[in-house]
């Protein structure tokens, strides 16, 4: 089974702000980057689509997918960076507790948010999920960290090594593969 996992397209935020799970609207370009990505996937053809429910990616999803079935899944949100949600980064490593996260990010919760491990098990949740129905091609409209999160799981990368090599790009498809249960 191939899950095709496409990054929501550019956000009307400013460079350098955590927005994380806030409900953030999409930058002006987002006309071009759905045509862009809707030709490179013309001639494929998807089983099930699932979406996060944050309204970047349900927008993009029933953009390209008019017509069809979107499953809305909230385990497919970004991660809950609580009440840094909206800063800069510079403003949260500026707090004694933003700074101790940054060095430790991939055990620690955010300020009253979520940790990289709950994210892991809600989205490995997912996978295992869909890893039950009968489906050769999914498609898959999330958030950057929720594609690093698929694949951490799914190739059995550390999610230290994807921070630093794996960035995925805006209106970008990550494709992976997995295996269906017997």
């Amino acid at each position: 089974m191939k899950i095709y996992a496409i990054r929501h397209t550019s956000v009307n935020v400013e460079p350098g702000i955590c927005y994380g799970q806030t409900d953030v609207d999409v930058a002006g370009s987002f006309d071009e980057e759905s045509k862009d990505l809707l030709q490179e996937l013309q001639s494929m053809r998807f089983d099930a689509i699932w979406s996060s429910p944050l309204g970047r990616c349900q927008k993009l999803a029933e953009n390209i997918f008019p017509g069809e079935q979107i499953h809305f899944d909230s385990r497919l949100k970004e991660l809950n960076f609580g009440d840094w949600e909206m800063l800069s980064w510079d403003e949260i490593y500026a707090q004694p507790d933003g700074k101790i996260w940054m060095n430790y990010y991939q055990t620690l919760p955010t300020k009253n948010g979520e940790s990289y491990p709950e994210m892991v098990e809600r989205v490995s949740a997912f996978i295992q999920e869909i890893r039950n129905i009968n489906a050769e091609n999914i498609a898959v409209v999330a958030h950057a960290g929720v594609i690093r999160i698929l694949k951490s799981v799914i190739e059995n990368i550390p999610i230290s090594k994807l921070f630093e090599n794996f960035k995925p790009a805006y209106a970008s498809i990550t494709v992976f593969e997995i295996n269906k249960h017997d």
